[in-house]
């Protein structure tokens, strides 16, 4: 649960856009620097800023699971993870294919849909797999929201997966655009920000193929996949039940395996003790 007894922890982004702030504004007043030039600058700065929002592999707006740690992926595991559920079409079916290869995966889903179909949440659970917050809303507009608003949002995506059995550990900003208020409404709630390391553009792409190309394309141990168990708003069937199969097929091809995400502090022990190793 979040609580304001915690100070704000500055981020690698705030850190360097308050340097140049001070920096610029202190340059202008000693007339080091002309006003306009100033302005100019601190314009750079917040484009620089705007251009990491849309980036949403980078760890300059906080603490971002990118890809599995060292002991995972020298097991072979690699993070099969699931935006924009539940879909009572697609779903069922994307558990019925992971049931028959024995993999495992996280199910990042949307809180207003959560509550539509809790029982979806529970067969979620049920069968082996992890569910993890991905927001209330999916707002286009998430990551221009005020630190409350994505708090609120957050929180209430929390609670509805809460009242279904779900313990979610890990948070992914939808479209992964995140805020540079994000990791602190992150941090008070307790959750780990995940991106990915590839994604198939399943929401996007029609052709099967190419949707496989983009997930098998140097993939390699440890990383972390991203496809949706969402079918949208038109009548066409989801392409992620075609390539699906496909994928698990060369997963098992390669000796690599799909699992769920890991817990947290498993993941953060894990990362912790390699840095240790290389170090020593």
């Amino acid at each position: 649960m979040p609580s304001d007894r915690f100070p704000m922890r500055l981020v690698a982004a705030h850190r360097v856009t308050l340097a140049i702030q001070v920096c610029a504004w202190g340059a202008v007043l000693l007339h080091e620097l002309h006003w306009q030039d100033g302005l100019l600058l601190l314009g750079f700065n917040l484009a620089g800023l705007f251009a990491l929002v849309l980036c949403p592999r980078c760890r300059l707006l906080g603490p971002n699971l990118v890809r599995l740690a060292e002991g995972d992926a020298a097991s072979g595991a690699v993070a099969l993870t699931f935006d924009d559920g539940p879909d009572p079409t697609v779903t069922p079916q994307v558990l019925d294919i992971l049931d028959r290869y024995g993999a495992r995966a996280s199910f990042f889903c949307i809180g207003e849909r959560a509550a539509r179909h809790p029982e979806l949440i529970r067969e979620i659970l049920h069968r082996g797999h992890t569910v993890e917050n991905h927001s209330q809303r999916h707002a286009v507009g998430f990551a221009a929201f005020s630190s409350r608003a994505l708090q609120a949002d957050v929180l209430a995506a929390q609670q509805v997966l809460q009242t279904t059995g779900a313990t979610p550990r890990y948070f992914r900003a939808p479209m992964g655009f995140r805020s540079p208020l994000l990791a602190e409404v992150l941090r008070r709630a307790d959750l780990t920000h995940v991106a990915w390391t590839r994604r198939g553009y399943d929401r996007v792409l029609r052709d099967p193929l190419r949707i496989y190309a983009a997930l098998t394309q140097g993939l390699a141990p440890g990383d972390i996949l991203l496809l949706h168990d969402y079918a949208g708003l038109d009548s066409r069937p989801a392409t992620v039940l075609e390539v699906l199969p496909r994928l698990l097929d060369y997963l098992s091809q390669q000796e690599l395996h799909a699992v769920a995400l890991p817990p947290p502090h498993i993941q953060h022990a894990a990362e912790a003790s390699g840095t240790a190793a290389l170090r020593s």
